[in-house]
C-alpha cells in the first residue's frame, strides 16, 4: 500500500487493442483427472473458456491452444523437467496430455506445443501473433501461478497486452490463484472476468 498522499506505484492500466486473440494455456486432462498428481478444481474454468472460445470464433478472433509434450525421458524438458517430476505425465502419447472433450480445438484454431512454462519460450508464438496482427491476448488456462503467469509475463515483454481471465484460470487452491492474480494485476497484466473478456472480443 502506498503512503497517504502518494501515488500508487502500481496504478497503471493497459487498454485492449483492436485485434485480440484467445490464448488457452495447457487446459489438458492432467489437471482435470483426479488420478493425476497435477489435479486441480478446474471444471468451471474449462466451461468459461469454452464459452470464450465460441465467442472468439464468432468474432473471427484467433483461438490458440497450448499443450506440453515431451520426448521419452524428458530430454527436451531440461531443468524444468527435472525440477517438476509431475511433468513426466506429459510424455508423448500420454492421455493426460489430451484436451478435454468439453474444450477441444476446432477447425481453424491453432495448437502450439511447448516444453516450458511460458507459451512463448522456445515456440513460434511471437512471430505467429505478429503475422496475424494481434495486439491483445485474453489468457485462460492452468495453472494460474505457473504457465498462465509465465505466459502473461512473456506476452507483456513481447509487446502483446495481456488480459488474464480470472474465471478462466485455476490453481491448486484459492490462495495460489488469488495471490498470483493480485501480482499479475499489479505488475504485468490486466485481470478481467468472463464478461469483460467477451466485450473485448466483440470490439476486436
Amino acid at each position: 500500500m502506498a503512503p497517504p498522499g502518494s501515488v500508487d506505484p502500481f496504478s497503471g492500466t493497459l487498454a485492449p487493442g483492436a485485434h485480440p486473440a484467445l490464448l488457452v494455456v495447457d487446459m489438458v486432462m492432467a489437471y482435470l483427472d483426479p488420478a493425476s498428481s497435477l489435479f486441480l478444481d478446474g471444471e468451471a474454468a474449462v466451461a468459461a473458456t469454452a464459452r470464450l472460445a465460441a465467442a472468439a470464433r464468432a468474432a473471427a478472433a484467433p483461438v490458440i491452444f497450448t499443450r506440453v509434450v515431451y520426448a521419452p525421458g524428458g530430454v527436451d524438458g531440461g531443468l524444468f523437467y527435472r525440477k517438476v517430476p509431475a511433468l513426466a505425465q506429459f510424455q508423448a502419447g500420454s492421455p493426460l496430455g489430451a484436451f478435454p472433450p468439453a474444450l477441444t480445438p476446432a477447425a481453424g484454431d491453432i495448437v502450439v506445443t511447448k516444453q516450458y512454462a511460458s507459451a512463448f519460450f522456445g515456440t513460434a508464438l511471437t512471430p505467429m501473433l505478429t503475422t496475424l496482427g494481434i495486439d491483445t491476448l485474453l489468457i485462460t488456462g492452468f495453472s494460474t501461478s505457473g504457465c498462465v503467469r509465465a505466459s502473461a509475463l512473456d506476452a507483456l515483454q513481447n509487446g502483446f497486452a495481456p488480459f488474464v481471465v480470472r474465471d478462466g484460470c485455476a490453481d491448486r487452491g484459492a490462495a495460489q490463484h488469488d495471490a498470483n492474480l493480485f501480482d499479475l494485476q499489479a505488475k504485468y497484466a490486466e485481470v478481467v472476468d468472463e464478461d469483460q473478456a467477451r466485450r473485448i472480443l466483440a470490439r476486436g
